[in-house]
């Protein structure tokens, strides 16, 4: 039980932080280069690994959900520091930001915890 738990704060997390880039993919950064297009890959990626760990009961896709969470949080803490790929985010804790960053932590978090318990159980998670 507590190991669906995880998986589902996982899933909830990797589909929130899609809901967000999606949102604002929508709202205009579809318009802005390279990074518009990066948006809506994120939002695809967030919905197919969300499947993945529902329905693969494997380490792998709480992996690659760790690291979907920790490359997006870089990529935001980088665009809002030196800037990335020309754009440069102002640090604002609006709504959005601060439900992404909470979403992509619970991945990187519970992903990683789920990974754990599932390796020292020695069961499958």
């Amino acid at each position: 039980m507590f190991t669906w738990a995880l998986r589902l704060l996982v899933v909830a997390g990797l589909l929130g932080s899609a809901w967000i880039h999606f949102d604002l993919w929508q709202l205009g950064y579809r318009d802005i280069d390279t990074i518009g297009p990066l948006f809506l890959v994120n939002a695809v990626a967030g919905v197919v690994l969300a499947l993945a760990v529902l329905f693969w009961h494997h380490w792998l896709p709480l992996l690659a959900a760790a690291g979907f969470g920790a490359v997006t949080l870089a990529a935001f803490f980088l665009s809002v520091t030196v800037g990335l790929f020309g754009m440069k985010n102002e640090l604002y804790w609006g709504s959005s930001q601060v439900w992404a960053a909470i979403a992509e932590g619970a991945c990187v978090l519970f992903g990683l915890v789920a990974i754990a318990v599932r390796d020292r159980d020695g069961a499958r998670v």
